[in-house]
């Protein structure tokens, strides 16, 4: 089983509008927490450094970091709009 690493980041620019940016693919958590270390003091990036926990931070705004199986599909259900 081979696992990746994503990191993106997301800010805010206006109400209802996100900027998200993709940042890249690792292959280890270390190497993602690295690339982090290297952009969160970089404009674009510094107003909000922090890496966000969904299951856990109110905000939204920071860096995402997910662990990844490669060739497995993440989203198994039927997306619908209701």
């Amino acid at each position: 089983m081979e696992i990746v690493f994503i990191v993106q980041h997301l800010n805010g620019i206006a109400p209802e509008q996100e900027d998200i940016k993709f940042i890249g693919v690792y292959r280890s958590a270390d190497a993602a927490h690295a690339a982090i270390e290297r952009l969160k003091g970089q404009p674009g990036f510094r107003d909000h450094p922090k890496i966000i926990d969904p299951e856990v931070d109110d905000e939204t705004e920071g860096f995402y970091l997910a662990e990844h199986q490669l060739d497995k599909d993440n989203w198994v259900e039927e997306y619908g709009f209701d």
